[in-house]
């Protein structure tokens, strides 16, 4: 009988490159649309009249949203296939982007940035489902490996982007590029992109999620590589929330300043990434946590020792000890998601969808706070000292769950 997953499977096996750039785009929409509007957010809060913390909402709502679609998104395209979730999302994505642009409150826009943030989840939430569709295990890795390294380097020039379009034409220009890119890889993926997920009666699949759901949460191990993810990364999203109103209130920076500043922690974190890849198979997978929260809390501690000893280059003494923590962050979180997953190979989706939402949602608090304690400040150190706080409960986590 002709089994069209079978022939794509045979098809991307063939000619995997084409797919996996349209998969890379696919990812990239979320994480682009993330960023992109950090410079602009002093700028917002003049303009709609708002609160910082108000204003952060556009960027921890939307880090919820990309946490709780994660939940959701994987088991409907198990249900009504990979496709059409995936492009329904990102035309809502587009729909949405357009709709920030007419933003008469930041009410509005926080609406409005959820709903974006629903519809570009669906790329990369969905894009690893496809790998798994198409390969054996060994063989996805390897290209989710790929997809992410690639895809990690959109948080970090979003803001530059951001910065450049918000100083030069204002902050809805952000919004129209984001519009145009979610619609060009709308229209890509619609010319172009395979269903490959085979399609067969699934009364009970509802109960088989509930069940892998209760499988996962009564394992502390899964939980412990879990939190690392999500308080290892949260130093990143702290340092996310607070580092526009530091730089651009506080410093009087312009938000194109900032976008090409906020470029350096990605050195690290390339670095870090490059050598998982290199040191996988002459080290245990939690000696590179370890290594990973090492470095992170070493980074961390930098951070604030620098920013106290060197007044006048605050610049400088904010921004380059990212670097080390970029490094740390690159060595963890690749392993311990890797790790999550392995918890239970059978329901990888679900622990995937689990360990991404755990991961988004704390990355949300870790934002919103990281505004909140810069918002009444006078210089950057409640933001370093949250930003080292989320190290030391990355090492708490790991400890007290994975070590049972």
């Amino acid at each position: 009988m002709f089994d069209p997953a079978r022939k794509t499977r045979s098809e991307a096996r063939r000619t995997p490159w084409r797919l996996l750039a349209l998969l890379i785009a696919m990812a990239g929409v979320g994480s682009l649309s993330l960023n992109i509007l950090v410079p602009a957010l002093p700028g917002l809060a003049t303009k709609f009249a708002a609160d910082p913390a108000s204003v952060q909402l556009a960027v921890s709502l939307y880090l919820m949203g990309l946490a709780a679609a994660q939940l959701v998104f994987g088991p409907l395209s198990d249900r009504f296939g990979r496709r059409p979730v995936v492009l329904a999302g990102l035309a809502l994505a587009s729909l949405a982007s357009t709709a920030a642009i007419f933003a008469a409150n930041i009410a509005n826009l926080v609406v409005a940035r959820v709903a974006q943030s629903l519809g570009a989840s669906t790329g990369q939430t969905i894009g690893r489902a496809i790998i798994r569709d198409l390969y054996d295990r060994e063989h996805a890795a390897s290209m989710i490996g790929l997809v992410t390294s690639v895809v990690v380097l959109m948080p970090m020039v979003a803001p530059l982007i951001g910065g450049i379009l918000d100083t030069l034409f204002g902050w809805e220009a952000i919004f129209v590029f984001s519009a145009g890119v979610s619609f060009t890889v709308f229209a890509w993926a619609a010319l172009a992109l395979p269903e490959t997920r085979s399609l067969s009666p699934m009364p009970s699949w509802e109960g088989h999620f509930r069940t892998d759901l209760a499988a996962l949460a009564s394992s502390p191990r899964f939980f412990g590589y879990a939190l690392c993810a999500g308080f290892g990364s949260a130093p990143f999203f702290s340092f996310l929330g607070g580092a526009p109103h530091v730089v651009v209130t506080l410093l009087g920076h312009t938000s194109a300043e900032y976008g090409l500043w906020f470029f350096i922690p990605s050195i690290g974190f390339m670095a870090g990434n490059f050598a998982v890849s290199r040191l996988t198979a002459r080290f245990s997978i939690d000696a590179l946590i370890w290594w990973g929260i090492a470095l992170t809390i070493i980074g961390c501690l930098l951070n604030v020792l620098v920013y106290v000893a060197l007044p006048g280059w605050e610049m400088a003494t904010i921004f380059l000890p990212q670097i080390v923590i970029g490094v740390g962050n690159g060595l963890l979180l690749p392993t311990s998601i890797a790790s999550a997953v392995s918890i239970r190979p059978q329901v990888a989706g679900t622990a995937s969808g689990a360990t991404g939402f755990i991961q988004m949602a704390i990355g949300a608090a870790a934002a919103q706070l990281g505004g909140h304690v810069t918002a009444h400040a006078s210089d950057a150190m409640p933001m370093l000292l949250l930003m080292l706080t989320f190290g030391v409960a990355t090492a708490v986590a790991v400890w007290t769950l994975v070590r049972r």
